[in-house]
């Protein structure tokens, strides 16, 4: 018996321009591992959708008539926790790249980026992965530099374990992997992870990789 195909990818899209919603549409629609649930045009209809599909992936723009995509980031997560948020935007700013991985954002993409690279972003994203787009990763280097390097980092307080979870992960590993690579169980690797987490003060894989980056470059 033939093995049936991975369902695909359940993926909702929230910009105000019908424009770039319908040129997303077409061009996800193309791919075969991804299916859109649902679009919206503003942070109340993106929270409704969100409850009524429950989507894998969610295209976020920042700037919504009715609020900004930080804020709807925030309330989609406690609405559906294990939806992924794919920031996809035109704007790029030191603090809102921040924000929007402060606020559980898995990723921040320019709209000028590929099909292919969008297409790819996406599944990365889905597979439990970080994604930023190397404009918003200068910026968010640039902006916690001064804040994450040093004696005094948070980064300092990491045990060589930790510091070698945390660098896997910044690789792309999933726990898996990371598991496989150290010769630990998944178990313990999201043990090690939360350690991560509440030391650094963040609650998502990209907000800790991030410091990691800027860390790196400060020093």
């Amino acid at each position: 018996m033939k093995p049936s195909a991975p369902a695909a990818i359940r993926v909702a899209l929230v910009d105000d321009s019908q424009v770039v919603r319908l040129g997303l549409r077409a061009l996800l629609s193309l791919e075969p591992t991804l299916r859109i649930v649902g679009e919206a045009a503003s942070v109340a209809a993106a929270l409704e959708l969100v409850v009524q599909t429950r989507p894998e992936i969610l295209l976020l723009d920042i700037q919504l008539p009715d609020g900004t995509g930080i804020d709807a980031c925030r309330k989609i997560l406690q609405l559906s926790p294990e939806t992924r948020v794919l920031f996809l935007t035109s704007v790029i700013d030191d603090h809102l790249v921040n924000a929007a991985i402060r606020a559980g954002g898995r990723g921040y993409l320019l709209k000028e980026v590929g099909g292919d690279d969008l297409v790819r972003a996406v599944h990365e994203v889905a597979a439990g992965r970080s994604v930023l787009d190397p404009a918003a990763t200068a910026r968010v280097m640039q902006l916690v530099r001064h804040g994450t390097s040093g004696p005094d980092s948070p980064l300092a307080t990491l045990s060589p374990q930790e510091k070698r979870v945390l660098e896997l992960i910044a690789q792309g590993r999933t726990n898996k992997e990371v598991g496989q690579d150290l010769g630990l169980t998944e178990k313990t690797v999201k043990n090690y992870l939360a350690n991560v987490f509440t030391k650094l003060a963040v609650t998502r894989r990209s907000q800790a990789v991030a410091m990691l980056v800027a860390g790196k470059t400060a020093g």
